[in-house]
């Protein structure tokens, strides 16, 4: 893989781990440290779930495309076959590109990386969807009819899904009949690129124009998801409103002192004011593609002391 991207005009880069500030995102819970120092005193550090905020910051000083094999960290989710708390993130950077450059450009990289032996189903082409026709063919549900919550949540409720009684926004019930309907249907003979998310969905992915979807697409192979692919939003005042309103999401979902909410630096959004350049980012799982790739059952299968594994003092 790095043969390919260098061959390829991208520069590899290695940015930290351990950050003072994350982007705030509701759905994810972040491990924090302390550094601490005699001289300059004490502060909060968090391990980063992804390296975005660092690649874009080369981006804007004029790095070119870009790529990174990083260890990230997410807190709180489950264990098993497709979760542990450290993982390996391949995150690349394509400049002058947008996602649909980027689905060539994945196509290209996995049919010139992929294992030998690597099941045929896993290779490319892709099959591609939009979520809309997705949900539309595996759960009956006409996205463009039910762009607000009222009247998804009727939906949700003909397909026989419990709702709480307190009302949940668009996205929550959203994600409701999307992992109970669509994803469980997904084809697996060969990889699917589910293209253009709702915009109800808030991400840094630019909007379609005209349309209620963002240009974003997610991969999936073997039922399994391993990337995630936006045109990157470059609107200073975009990213701004974007931090801000996932900062309260943040807070009105988790409401306790006791869980880590990182600090918030609205700073990072001043490097899209200097001229942004057009880019595509995707992120793909390497311990979940390498899963798949050696025909293994769970991601305890390449990673060499998974944290399960740990917990159970093995």
């Amino acid at each position: 893989m790095r043969r390919y991207f260098d061959e390829h005009g991208y520069t590899e880069v290695d940015t930290p781990i351990l950050s003072p500030d994350l982007i705030p995102e509701p759905t994810i819970e972040n491990f924090a440290t302390t550094f601490s120092n005699e001289f300059v005193g004490s502060r909060e550090l968090y391990l980063v779930p992804s390296p975005e905020i660092y690649m874009k910051r080369l981006i804007a000083q004029g790095s070119g495309s870009i790529y990174q094999f990083s260890h990230c960290f997410r807190n709180s989710e489950q264990l098993g076959r497709q979760h542990n708390p450290e993982f390996t993130m391949l995150e690349y950077y394509t400049v002058d590109a947008d996602e649909q450059d980027s689905i060539a450009i994945t196509e290209e990289l996995l049919a010139n990386t992929a294992l030998p032996g690597c099941p045929e189903h896993l290779l490319p082409p892709f099959r591609k969807m939009t979520v809309a026709q997705a949900c539309k063919k595996y759960a009956g549900v006409d996205l463009d009819k039910v762009q607000d919550p009222k009247t998804l949540r009727a939906e949700a409720g003909r397909l026989g899904l419990h709702l709480p009684d307190a009302p949940e926004s668009w996205e929550e019930t959203f994600n409701r009949i999307f992992l109970t309907f669509v994803e469980p249907s997904i084809p697996q003979d060969r990889p699917l690129v589910l293209c253009e998310y709702p915009a109800q969905i808030e991400c840094l992915a630019t909007k379609t124009p005209g349309r209620p979807y963002r240009r974003r697409w997610e991969m999936y192979a073997g039922g399994v998801e391993v990337a995630n692919c936006y045109d990157e939003e470059r609107d200073a005042d975009t990213v701004r409103n974007y931090y801000r309103k996932a900062y309260a999401e943040l807070i009105r979902r988790r409401n306790s002192t006791e869980t880590v909410i990182p600090d918030i630096d609205l700073s990072f959004a001043d490097c899209f004011d200097v001229g942004f350049p057009q880019c595509s980012g995707v992120a793909m799982g390497m311990d979940r593609l390498l899963m798949l790739q050696l025909g293994k059952s769970s991601i305890e299968g390449v990673i060499l002391f998974p944290f399960s594994a740990m917990m159970a003092g093995r």
